[in-house]
């Protein structure tokens, strides 16, 4: 039961880091990367889409994305999409490829984006605590049941615990890095 308990949380643990790494993907560091279209959703036929399942998106250059629809009639509602979105870059095209040139970031953007960073490494820790706290009260109610010991509920703390600690842990260092990415000039 305890060890049912431990591996439910990792996984939950788990899908915290990798909604985190997901979010911070979408975050602008100065440089091209195709995770930054990731969040950005074209309205075609009605229906929010990703641009790479209607075009090509490549980077050429480090501080250029191309993206080659499929169908060069979709160049405006990708261009539309593109502006609408809170990426902050103007889209050029010459009526086949969309270009995106990503201007360097000022002090003061990239200090904005650090701060974005932090909040969502915060978001990600108390993800992980609360997968905690329930585990923890799982725990507490088999306790309750007899369904474990008492010493049983110590040791099936101490290993949520210890999971806990080794998830945050890499939280912390998943927001250091993206943040040495975003300040290194």
């Amino acid at each position: 039961m305890i060890n049912e308990i431990k591996e439910e949380s990792r996984s939950r643990m788990e899908g915290a880091v990798k909604v985190l790494i997901y979010d911070l993907a979408a975050i602008r560091t100065g440089r091209a990367s195709p995770a930054l279209l990731d969040h950005v959703k074209v309205d075609y036929y009605g229906t929010p889409t990703a641009i790479n399942q209607l075009a090509v998106v490549t980077v050429p250059e480090p501080r250029t994305i191309a993206i080659r629809p499929f169908s060069p009639s979709d160049i405006k509602t990708i261009e539309k999409a593109i502006l609408n979105s809170d990426l902050g870059i103007n889209p050029s095209n010459d009526g086949k490829i969309i270009r995106l040139n990503i201007p360097r970031l000022t002090e003061e953007r990239r200090k904005n984006l650090a701060r974005q960073v932090k909040r969502r490494d915060e978001e990600a820790r108390v993800a992980v605590r609360n997968i905690r706290r329930d585990a923890i009260s799982d725990l507490r109610d088999f306790e309750k049941e007899g369904m474990i010991t008492e010493d049983d509920l110590r040791l099936g703390m101490d290993e949520i615990q210890k999971l806990t600690d080794k998830f945050t842990e890499r939280i912390n260092k998943i927001g250091e890095e993206k943040i040495a990415e975003i300040l290194e000039v």
